[in-house]
């Protein structure tokens, strides 16, 4: 989660927006984007997608199995 919280919020300052005017742009709440920023675990795929979404990138599931391939 530190590398998601690190990408959003470098990413946000590199476009000049607070957080609130980031999540009004990404249509999350402002409490979504504070949330990631945290570092926080527990959060809803679908509105982080909405953030990454913002910069051309989308979060899906990977299957282990995949991984080791």
């Amino acid at each position: 989660m530190k590398q998601l919280a690190e990408f959003v919020k470098e990413r946000r300052k590199g476009v000049n927006l607070t957080q609130e005017e980031f999540a009004e742009r990404a249509g999350v709440a402002l409490t979504v984007i504070r949330k990631i920023e945290q570092g926080k675990t527990n959060l809803n795929m679908d509105k982080v997608n909405l953030v990454l979404r913002m910069f051309g990138h989308e979060l899906a599931p990977v299957n282990r199995k995949d991984l080791s391939e």
